[in-house]
């Protein structure tokens, strides 16, 4: 017996530009559409659909195939799917007019293919040609400075329901060459469509980067085009052992940094309060909370908790609009100050410090948590959520990026390893420290206080 009905393998190999390919040809499209059309059909969990790298039918892209049976698509476009969904995943028929029936001639093709492909790596190593691989990662920045322009300008929420260059460039007040520039360059990068010279939003543009949208993540987003002058210094930060030229946190800066913890913070919110039961938790602190986003978390999960926010003076406005919002003023209170030098309290259930340890040296931390051991009632326990490295400090990617983000902004920040995190716990009197691994690069280190 098969555990499903069919298996669906959509082609969605990119390669290089001007050399044809699935992924050009259109391919992730079909991948969403059979996504969204099992679905839709109610054939979600008689179905599995995965992808593939090139098959070597490039000429037929996109090719799908579908088995247990075999069967062969070529040039399949989002369109066709529903009835390929219907007719063959939901009544066992094949659609003929996609088949690509001469299994002889198809063989050939691949084979072909495979030989030229050998051919061509071989004749590339020789000659020293430096790997499409590396050149990508060296020119990756052409991408991103493009994406983070276009958030920047608000060029989604002027493009609108579609819209050509000139009438873009008015909304933004920049100059109409250089916007119709930007307009294709974001089409290439399938942030954009365009019908001739029409633009229109994708709609992953559409639905997070566009004003009004209920998803909209631009103000999120700036943060990370705020990022942009402070990597720039990273040559002089690496020859300098600290951050290049350090710049104050302005309104806006702090607005769009608060913005972006939040839309991070409420994403693994419900999977960290999952991680740390309650336990009967009645007092929480919540060192550094910014929106305010894990102590709502915690607060709604917990009918009896209160939460103590403390954080800068200026993001204890931002704090209490979002606390407003959750409609908790009366048991999460933020107050503003120095968490390295001002008083926490004491007799706290629970300490939450998310994303706060990287921004300090190993001393401070140590010097922090003792303090908030010392606030802890006991059995209390603190939860650190950061970027954790494993120790030899090369993984997660994202953690070991991050922590180059912290040298270009900050005196000593940096990313911390596990055993770094358990040392400084069992230091300061932590009887029992564990790790609780979560989804992506951040994790969670708990100490309990006996």
């Amino acid at each position: 017996m098969q555990p499903f009905r069919h298996h669906v393998i959509v082609c969605t190999q990119q390669k290089a530009d001007n050399v044809q390919n699935c992924a050009a040809a259109g391919a992730g499209a079909v991948l969403g559409a059979f996504y969204a059309e099992t679905g839709k059909q109610g054939l979600a969990d008689e179905v599995i659909i995965g992808t593939s790298g090139c098959l070597g039918a490039c000429e037929h892209g996109p090719v799908v195939v579908v088995y247990p049976e075999a069967v062969w698509y070529g040039k399949v476009t989002p369109a066709d799917v529903p009835e390929i969904v219907r007719s063959h995943l939901g009544q066992g028929q094949p659609v003929e007019r996609l088949r690509i029936t001469d299994m002889a001639a198809l063989r050939g093709e691949i084979i072909d293919h495979r030989k030229k492909f050998y051919a061509m790596m071989q004749a590339r190593d020789t000659a020293g040609v430096v790997p499409e691989e590396l050149y990508e990662l060296t020119r990756g920045f052409q991408a991103s400075r493009a994406a983070l322009t276009a958030i920047e300008l608000d060029v989604f929420t002027a493009v609108g329901q579609g819209a050509e260059a000139p009438r873009v460039a008015a909304k933004l007040g920049a100059d109409p060459r250089a916007t119709e520039m930007l307009l294709n360059a974001l089409v290439a990068l399938r942030l954009l469509e365009k019908r001739g010279s029409a633009f229109t939003n994708s709609p992953a543009a559409a639905r997070f980067l566009v004003e009004g949208s209920p998803d909209n993540a631009r103000a999120a987003l700036l943060h990370t085009a705020y990022l942009w002058p402070r990597w720039s210094t990273l040559t002089e930060s690496v020859r300098k052992g600290t951050a290049g030229h350090p710049r104050g946190a302005d309104d806006q800066w702090t607005r769009t940094f608060i913005a972006a913890m939040d839309r991070s913070s409420k994403e693994s919110a419900a999977l960290v309060v999952r991680s740390v039961p309650g336990n009967g938790a009645r007092r929480m602190l919540d060192l550094g909370g910014g929106s305010a986003a894990f102590s709502i978390a915690f607060a709604k999960a917990n009918p009896d908790l209160r939460s103590d926010l403390l954080d800068l003076p200026n993001v204890v406005p931002l704090a209490q609009e979002y606390i407003r919002k959750a409609g908790l003023e009366d048991r999460v209170c933020a107050q503003g100050g120095d968490m390295l030098t001002d008083r926490l309290g004491q007799d706290y259930d629970l300490v939450l410090l998310s994303s706060i340890c990287h921004m300090f040296t190993p001393e401070q931390n140590r010097g922090l948590l003792r303090r908030i051991f010392e606030a802890l009632a006991p059995h209390g326990r603190v939860v650190i959520r950061e970027f954790i490295l494993e120790a030899d400090k090369t993984a997660p990617r994202q953690a070991a990026l991050f922590s180059l983000n912290m040298l270009v902004a900050t005196d000593a920040g940096a990313s911390y390893s596990e055993t770094e995190y358990e040392q400084w716990l069992r230091e300061v009197g932590f009887s029992e420290v564990k790790r609780v691994r979560l989804p992506g690069p951040v994790g969670l280190m708990i100490g309990t206080r006996a």
